[in-house]
């Protein structure tokens, strides 16, 4: 989509498919793109939080030039994303960043650990959000684009504990999967 100053919101459909609003409280678990994340987190507003947990520096630092750029307020933590450093149970919506691949190429027990990790976070009816990079389809296929393994949200999320997981869609190269937290 294109505004009347002819650029585009590289950021719309990422903004569109977490379901953030101003109030929420967000955790994104890495950060392949600072200004995907600042664009998500600017929907918070000052009254929500947003908290972005990268393994890195060099995520770290993605992570605060995306928050600067656009003005948002980010806290920012480097850890493993198996053991985030964070007390609270009552996120709203934990963002899972793996459009990148850097969560993909973890052993099937370590991806359950990420997103057992995001769960225990979640206030009861939270949500977890995945973004995947998709496989690469025709000319970019052929020229070896995309290349590496695939995160497959859905079992993951599904064995962790969530509930009604599902694809919300495939589009830009990317795939939003969602599963929800049990209300006890």
């Amino acid at each position: 989509m294109f505004s009347l100053r002819g650029k585009a919101n590289p950021y719309m459909l990422v903004v569109g498919m977490t379901g953030v609003k101003m109030g929420d409280r967000l955790l994104q678990i890495g950060c392949g793109d600072g200004g995907a994340l600042a664009a998500v987190s600017a929907k918070v507003g000052l009254s929500g939080r947003a908290v972005a947990v990268v393994p890195d520096v060099a995520a770290a630092v993605r992570a605060r030039k995306g928050g600067e750029k656009l003005g948002v307020l980010i806290e920012v933590e480097v850890a493993p994303p198996t053991a985030l450093p964070i007390q609270d149970t009552d996120f709203d919506l934990v963002v899972i960043d793996d459009a990148q691949r850097q969560f993909a190429s973890e052993e099937p027990g370590t991806q359950a650990a990420i997103v057992a990790d995001a769960i225990r976070i979640l206030k009861p009816g939270g949500r977890v959000l995945v973004i995947s990079a998709m496989p690469a389809e025709g000319l970019a296929a052929l020229l070896g684009g995309n290349k590496g393994p695939l995160f497959d949200a859905e079992p993951a999320l599904k064995a962790g504990g969530c509930r009604f997981v599902r694809v919300l869609g495939e589009k830009e190269g990317l795939r939003f999967v969602e599963g929800t937290k049990a209300r006890n």
